[in-house]
This record gives C-alpha cells, sequence and structure tokens, in this order.
C-alpha cells in the first residue's frame, strides 16, 4: 500500500436513524462503500440536519469499523457549506467533490490508488469507468440511481402504513429495467458464446462453466448451486478474478457465420446488465430497506421478482455480505423471498413511465425554414444587441503564463481563439462586479474563465464547478503556480451546489447544461454572462422543457423548436456562407426564447454576439442582471 496518500476529510449528512440505516439513504451507501472497499483514508464526519443532535446521535453498530466524528454545519469548510452532502475535501479547503456518484466514484479511485491489488474495487466503475459518471439531469439511469429510487425508498419508509400500500413507481422502474435486453461492449462475442451453450443444452443440458469456477462455486464459496446461464459465468468469472475464456468454450464455425440479428439477447445479472458496478453498491442498501420493510409490513413481493433475484446475487457477490455485517443490516434469506406459485408477477408492460423523457418524434426532417418563417409570421426574429465594449481586451503580454489559456494544454490557434472569448465575458464581469463578490464559474472545464477573473479581481471570490475532476485538477494546479488565495474547485454536478452568489459565468455550457446555469443564477438572483454551446443536445428533461418562454410556446411546439436547436449547430467554418448564416439565426431564437424565459423572472438581458465573432463558431453571450 502507498504511504503518500493524502488524507482528506468526507462530510456525510445525519437527518436520522431508522432500523439498520442512517439517512438520508446516501450516508448509508456511502458508509456501504467505504466498508465494502475496507477504505479507511477518510476523516470521516456526521453533519447533523438538526443542530438538537448530539454525538451520540448514531450508535456504533451502524458504523462497522469505522472512526465518525460529528460536527455541525456552521463548522464546515466554506466550500462544503455551498454543496448539498455527500462531499469530500482535500486538506487545504479549497478543492471539495460533492454529490453521492462523484463521491462514491472517487472513494474507489482513492481505494485502488493506495492499493492497486484491490481491482475488484477498480472495476467497480464499469466499462471505460464510466457508470453513474453522467449527471442525473441529462441521463435518466443516473437520476434513478442516484435520486429517485433512494428518495423513493425514504418516502416510502417514513409514510404512515395506509399511505405505503403499493410500490413505488421508481421501484417498478428498476424492475422493468432488469427485465431489459443488456447491451455490453463485447455484446457479439458472449451472445454468439451464448447461442453455443443453447445448443450445448439442448444436447446435454450442462451448463458451460469453467473448471475453476465450477470447483470454486462447489466449494460453496460463492455459490450454492451451479450458473444456470452463460450470463452468470461470465459476471462470476470476472469476480473470481478469471479469464473470460476459462468460462466459455470456443465457438463452433455455423456459431461464428450466424447473423447478429439472430443471436440471443442477453439477461440481467447486476443492474447495469452482466457485471457488479458501483450502481449496485447505490441501489442495493436502498432496495434492502425497502423490502426488510415490505416484510414487516407483511407485503408479498411476487411482483418483483427480478429484483428480487437481484438482491439475492448481490449477496453472493465476494465482499457484501462482510460490509452489509459491518453495517449492522440483518440480510433477507433466500427462503423468505420465494414467490407464490399461485400469484403471478405483475406485468410491466403497460406501466406508466414515470421518468421517461417526452421527446415525442426525436427523428426530424426537413430544415428550419418554415418554423424560423412561422416566427417571423408572429413578429420573432433573433435579435442581437450592441457589444457594451466591442474593443476592450486584457494584455495577455503582461500577464504571468498561467493565466492564459494556453496553459491547459490545448494549440496555439485554440488558445488564441479562447483568449478572444475570454476578453469578452472578463470584459463584461469586470463592469458588473464589485469589491466582496461572489462570482461561480460553471461548466468551468480547466479554468480558463475562472482563473483569469480570480486573477484581475483579487477583491472577489471565485468558485469553480466542473464535473470532470481532471479538468478541475488541472485548474487547480494553475492556481496553486499563481498563489491564488482567492478561488475554490468544486467537482459537482450542477445541482449539488447550493451556495450563494452574485454573478454566474459560463463559457460553452454544453446543451442542457446553459438552462441549468440560468437556473441556479435566478434562484440566486445573481446576474450572469454566458456563452451556449452544443445547441444539438438540447433536449426535454425532467426539469426543463422547451421551449422556455410564454411567446415561444404559443408559437412553437417541441418539435419544431428542436428543428431550431439542430440547426443552431450549424455553424462550423467549413460550411457554406449561407448555411452558417441560417445556423446563427438559429442560434439567436434559441437564446431569445432562453432570454424572454428569464425576462419572464424579472430579469433584463440582452443577446451579444461576440468580438470578432471569428473567436467561434458559438459565438453568443448572453448577460442578464435582476
Amino acid at each position: 500500500m502507498k504511504d503518500s496518500v493524502v488524507e482528506e476529510h468526507l462530510y456525510l449528512a445525519f437527518s436520522h436513524q431508522y432500523r439498520d440505516s442512517i439517512f438520508p439513504l446516501h450516508t448509508s451507501i456511502s458508509l456501504f462503500l467505504l466498508s465494502y472497499c475496507d477504505c479507511k483514508l477518510f476523516k470521516i464526519f456526521l453533519v447533523p440536519t438538526d443542530e438538537d443532535v448530539g454525538d451520540q446521535c448514531v450508535t456504533n453498530n451502524l458504523l462497522g469499523d469505522l472512526e465518525v466524528h460529528v460536527i455541525p454545519r456552521c463548522q464546515l469548510p466554506v466550500v462544503v457549506q455551498s454543496c448539498s452532502l455527500p462531499a469530500g475535501v482535500v486538506k487545504d479547503g479549497r478543492f471539495c467533490r460533492a454529490g453521492l456518484s462523484v463521491v462514491l466514484r472517487h472513494i474507489i479511485q482513492k481505494t485502488y490508488e493506495a492499493d492497486p491489488s484491490k481491482k475488484d474495487v477498480l472495476e467497480l466503475l464499469g466499462f471505460k469507468k464510466t457508470c453513474l459518471k453522467a449527471c442525473a439531469e441529462v441521463s435518466q439511469w443516473t437520476r434513478l440511481c442516484e435520486i429517485s429510487i433512494p428518495l423513493a425508498v425514504e418516502r416510502f419508509l417514513t409514510a404512515s402504513p395506509e399511505h405505503c400500500q403499493s410500490i413505488p413507481p421508481e421501484i417498478l422502474q428498476f424492475e422493468r429495467k432488469l427485465g431489459e435486453p443488456v447491451r455490453v461492449h463485447n455484446d457479439d462475442k458472449i451472445r454468439r458464446q451464448k447461442l453455443q451453450q443453447q445448443k450445448a443444452s439442448a444436447k446435454a443440458a450442462v451448463p458451460v462453466l469453467g473448471k475453476e469456477a465450477t470447483e470454486e462455486l462447489k466449494a460453496g464459496e460463492v455459490h450454492e448451486h451451479p450458473f444456470p446461464s452463460l450470463e452468470l459465468s461470465v459476471a462470476f468469472s470476472k469476480l473470481l478474478v478469471q479469464e473470460a475464456s476459462d468460462a466459455v468454450n470456443r465457438e463452433a464455425p455455423p456459431i461464428r457465420r450466424t447473423k447478429t440479428s439472430d443471436l440471443p439477447l442477453l439477461d440481467h445479472i447486476f443492474a447495469e446488465g452482466l457485471y457488479f458496478t458501483v450502481a449496485d453498491i447505490v441501489l442495493w442498501p436502498c432496495i434492502h430497506q425497502f423490502l426488510v420493510s415490505s416484510k414487516k409490513q407483511g407485503k408479498n413481493v411476487v411482483n418483483l421478482p427480478l429484483i428480487s433475484t437481484w438482491y439475492r446475487r448481490v449477496q453472493e457477490v465476494p465482499g457484501v455480505k462482510k460490509a452489509a455485517g459491518k453495517c449492522n443490516m440483518e440480510l433477507l434469506q433466500l427462503p423468505e423471498l420465494v414467490c407464490a406459485p399461485e400469484e403471478q408477477p405483475q406485468d410491466f408492460s403497460s406501466m406508466p413511465d414515470e421518468l421517461e423523457e417526452e421527446n415525442e418524434d426525436s427523428h426530424f426532417i426537413g430544415g428550419p425554414r418554415p418554423t424560423m418563417t412561422k416566427l417571423m409570421e408572429n413578429g420573432i426574429e433573433a435579435k442581437f444587441s450592441p457589444h457594451p465594449c466591442p474593443n476592450w481586451t486584457l494584455d495577455w503580454t503582461s500577464l504571468p503564463s498561467a493565466v492564459s489559456p494556453g496553459e491547459g494544454k490545448m494549440s496555439r490557434d485554440r488558445a488564441l481563439r479562447k483568449q478572444q472569448q475570454l476578453n469578452n465575458l472578463v470584459a463584461v464581469v469586470t463592469k458588473l462586479a464589485k469589491p466582496g463578490d461572489v462570482i461561480v464559474d460553471f461548466c468551468s472545464g480547466g479554468g480558463h474563465v475562472g482563473i483569469v477573473l480570480a486573477h484581475m479581481m483579487p477583491s472577489c471570490q471565485v468558485v469553480l464547478i466542473e464535473n470532470k475532476e481532471l479538468s478541475l485538477i488541472r485548474a487547480k494546479d494553475r492556481s496553486d503556480e499563481l498563489g491564488l488565495t482567492n478561488i475554490w474547485f468544486i467537482q459537482a454536478n450542477l445541482d449539488y451546489f447550493i451556495g450563494t452568489f452574485n454573478i454566474g459565468v459560463a463559457l460553452h455550457a454544453c446543451g442542457v447544461a446553459t438552462d441549468m446555469v440560468l437556473e441556479h443564477c435566478i434562484r440566486a438572483r445573481a446576474a450572469f454572462v454566458i456563452s451556449p454551446c452544443c445547441y444539438g443536445f438540447i433536449q426535454n428533461t425532467v426539469k426543463f422543457k422547451y421551449p422556455r418562454s410564454h411567446q415561444f410556446k404559443e408559437i412553437l411546439s417541441y418539435k419544431e423548436h428542436m428543428i431550431l436547436c439542430r440547426f443552431a449547430d450549424q455553424t462550423a467554418v467549413q460550411l457554406p456562407p449561407e448555411r452558417r448564416l441560417i445556423g446563427k439565426q438559429c442560434m439567436g431564437l434559441v437564446d431569445l426564447d432562453r432570454a424572454w424565459a428569464a425576462e419572464e423572472q424579472s430579469y433584463s438581458v440582452q443577446v451579444i454576439s461576440m468580438e470578432p465573432e471569428s473567436c467561434s463558431p458559438k459565438n453568443n453571450m448572453f448577460v442578464g442582471t435582476p
């Protein structure tokens, strides 16, 4: 194990204790992962949501072998006070990670870095280490795991018996998810192996298992019975650190010649598919509490056959029972979940999916002209206000090299264009800001905007928020080189930032992220300077429906608005001039809709073109003040 691991503080919310869990469930989930990873690299603090809760608020048998301290929220580091918990912060108190998925992923990475022999822990991050990496606002799966199911279970557990008769729709959504075919990166290969297994089973009815896996399983170390399917053998051979080739035989020539469309589909073994990931770590404590509560209330879980099977299967994963024991979780055993033969599982095919996006007609045909004409007939055209300071520029040659965007690892030409973009944003922010203001650089990336602002305005406090860890670490390194003391860094999805601020800034916030930044600024009654990007990624989400403004809603349908968004991305320099002009007009209309939506919230908003326009194909910028 490495000795040079820097100690970090981990802050977990505490509202109350219920049976064998600490609430909110995000805290129980975090403690369960720490126990599963056997991670002692964090100094753990519980932060009571009720100030009357004392140091003895939690019985030690729920904390396993973890040492936990209690701290009131008012004593948290400043950067943590601006975030929803859980949150972790490094020793200097300037770099914070917040939100369940970000914190769990960091615990996993830090555990592996400290002890590279724990490869099974690193595997929790899934293929290309992307499990639960997408933010909940754009990923239905992340939202279901990180937000919807934990909250649904908390509501179920705290509701009176007469109000918790039915299974929460979010639990039913997970049941349906487990019934969907699995898609994995080596999908074709495994499906051919499954076809071969099916053909072999038809002859001999013998499960296809590697010799080593069969011996392990017969020994009772992982499973009481031989696995009946190839999916199980593949999933558990990985957990047993076997090569996949041990679990399956090379397919015969007729199998290799079978069309992909004729191959059998793969069944779910774990939450995301074939392999045990952090998604299972998140969901399992929640489902455990739901099943335990249902059993105590005498409810039958026969309508959840797939969840029941998954719950039992997760218990069989090496290390899970030990972690559950540390957290004092009394696991339900197999006989308690057997479905009654006379009861048939509920048909989920007709059940409404409350989490489905209302993105009907997602395939668009035709150009934007009919939509633009429809708006023009109603007196709506793209409007651009004069630039307030078109010739303003920073003296980049006099600034330290670490301030320059070229230090953010980009080409010389791109660095020059980035300087021009920064000139536009910094010019406006310096006119809006006053000493003592808090400026938040949303979707900060490598810190190009935030570092310039922190250097140019030492009397202001600057907070960088970004969900990509490597980008934010690069920004922190540049800040340390400059010796900046008025800057903080938060790795989090935007929803986990709850701090107050005076000015919000975002350079090329992608798709819906622009609207998330606007929402944060309006909620804080803060001024904003935002340059949008990736209009083609805009779509209805749980929170945001398009068009945004009343004026546009009265004229355009969702489909018509999406046509504008798709063509707003047609501004690349290699496109014909006429096409770029139409793209620019579509950009202007999409941003006009956003501007009018902000004005409905008592803001004054201007949509401006950056100077020079060649600094970026996405050269719109809107400036709003409450």
